[in-house]
């Protein structure tokens, strides 16, 4: 479905920020040319850790910046009024972006939660579940979906979730933070759903094990972020990978084993 070898994680400014937004819009916009000069795909957190922050549509517009359909995965999760959510797919849909990662979300004081009922569901609370299922029978065609799996949750719990993604209309699923081979990654093999693997590319493991909700795990003993990666490739060589804490200082072709500069859209 990706055909780049890289999805690169790149943050909104923050609303509440203090500070010039010029300038803050900037350096968002220098970021995001960035990853598309290099033919990586984009990948755009829906207000992460419950803090509010400009919407994708909003900075796009804010900075005059050309839309890369193919290559640009807006994230929408569950914290938000129904009005607000109708706009923003609507908005999303008449700028032509296609891919969309729906996940439940990070809620805060900040955030309203959607109601359930609003998007059809008789839940007590709305799950990424309802909004798959509503977004693609309410704008079927528009965008093709995909969803969240964390390997570190208890199976068959978070496979047979998963099921529940698919029969909602998930036509791919990115993992969490992988740590070289793991085996409920390997169950992946048996859904018919298209694969992205994360991979942390930073050295502040205690930032990953609080990302991951794990107290400890050995396995970040030492953790060399391009070292992991590597194994990564050669574990999982057909996937494409998503790149969470990618720094923008680095020299990207020095620290990425895969040549990212061939894609075209």
């Amino acid at each position: 479905m990706f055909n780049y070898a890289y999805l690169i994680e790149i943050l909104t400014p923050k609303r509440a920020a203090l500070g010039d937004l010029q300038g803050r819009m900037k350096s968002f916009g220098e970021r995001y040319r960035k990853i598309f000069d290099s033919a990586c795909g984009a990948s755009i957190p829906d207000n992460p850790m419950g803090q509010p922050r400009y919407t994708l549509l909003e900075a796009i517009e804010f900075c005059d910046l050309p839309t890369h359909p193919q290559r640009t995965v807006m994230n929408l999760n569950t914290f938000h009024t129904k009005k607000e959510l109708d706009g923003v797919l609507q908005r999303a849909s008449d700028l032509g972006l296609k891919y969309l990662l729906v996940v439940r979300g990070d809620g805060g004081p900040m955030l309203p939660k959607l109601e359930p009922e609003s998007i059809g569901s008789k839940r007590s609370i709305a799950t990424s579940i309802d909004l798959l299922r509503y977004i693609n029978t309410e704008y079927s065609g528009a965008f093709i979906t995909g969803c969240a799996f964390n390997q570190y949750n208890a199976m068959p719990f978070e496979s047979d979730r998963l099921a529940q993604k698919i029969d909602a209309g998930a036509k791919f699923v990115i993992t969490q933070p992988v740590l070289g081979k793991d085996p409920n990654v390997d169950l992946l093999k048996n859904f018919s759903i298209s694969v992205v693997i994360e991979a942390w590319m930073s050295e502040k493991v205690d930032l990953f094990l609080k990302s991951v909700q794990r107290e400890r795990d050995e396995r970040v003993q030492g953790y060399d972020p391009v070292k992991n990666l590597e194994i990564l490739h050669d574990t999982y060589p057909e996937n494409c990978v998503y790149l969470s804490m990618l720094s923008f200082k680095q020299d990207w072709k020095r620290i990425l084993p895969r040549n990212c500069y061939y894609a075209s859209e």
